[in-house]
């Protein structure tokens, strides 16, 4: 909001102060009142009350938890709790991405691709030991969908996507899933934007992906790590991203552990 002339410079830092104060009222009478995503919130007569505050300072708190998916407002309906996704963070990723004036979208994109892969490498730890073997069935029949698609030269970021969100079901970790996701869509929505190919070499990324599922299948926790590794710094190559060095291998390399790195095609 501008600020008026003569209006005190402090004003408008106290106003943003009020609204963020009732933004977490509100949202913490969604969680006094165990309140889900979809159940119907008092209406702004109700909360003008509850809060002690203005018609118009409740609209502005809804708009603004509206834009981070707390809370939806359906005119004519009401206001009801929001599904509080990752959506909000997507967006201001994706944003912060493009936006950055050093136009360095290879550092940009590196920086992404370094968290995933840091969040990829400790969680592949968590399930190497522990998949069943009907896990493992599910994830080498995504892999063999992707060998098809790269024979016939098809890109694949369908199954791609499918593979990574599949290995960690099993944690049974709600977050993981929608986490991972989001650095995935910010990747690719950035990607796209700036021209970067998807994926060059089909094949090769379908053998990367399958060696993961080698060193699975043989509970070789430090050649899964090490596989996913070379997928990821793969990733980084082809989008011409490679900016940290990669991590020193692991000691004493097991009969499951994934090939060195092949130079980029």
């Amino acid at each position: 909001m501008r600020r008026m002339p003569g209006q005190p410079r402090n004003s408008r830092t106290s106003e943003e102060s009020r609204n963020s104060r009732i933004q977490r009222q509100v949202m913490q009478l969604i969680i006094d009142r165990r309140l889900q995503a979809g159940a119907l919130l008092p209406t702004e007569a109700e909360l003008m009350e509850d809060l002690g505050v203005s018609r118009n300072s409740v609209r502005e708190a809804l708009k603004a938890l509206q834009a981070l998916d707390i809370v939806e407002i359906r005119h004519g309906y009401g206001t009801y709790v929001g599904q509080a996704s990752l959506t909000p963070l997507i967006d201001g990723l994706t944003f912060r991405t493009l936006a950055r004036h050093d136009h360095d979208d290879s550092g940009a994109l590196a920086e992404i691709l370094q968290v995933r892969e840091v969040l990829e490498e400790g969680l592949i730890r968590r399930v190497a030991a522990t998949l069943t073997e009907a896990e493992l069935d599910r994830l080498e029949a995504v892999v063999a969908r992707m060998e098809a698609a790269g024979r016939a030269g098809r890109a694949f970021p369908d199954l791609d996507r499918e593979f990574h969100e599949l290995l960690y079901a099993s944690l049974g970790n709600d977050l993981v899933p929608q986490l991972l996701a989001a650095f995935w869509t910010v990747f690719r929505r950035v990607s796209g934007a700036r021209g970067r190919p998807d994926d060059p070499s089909p094949d090769l990324t379908a053998g990367r992906h399958r060696d993961i599922v080698t060193a699975l299948r043989s509970r070789d926790v430090e050649g899964a790590q090490r596989a996913m590794a070379v997928h990821f710094r793969g990733i980084a190559a082809r989008a011409g991203q490679e900016r940290f060095p990669p991590p020193p291998p692991l000691p004493f390399p097991s009969l499951g552990a994934a090939p060195p790195d092949p130079p980029s095609a």
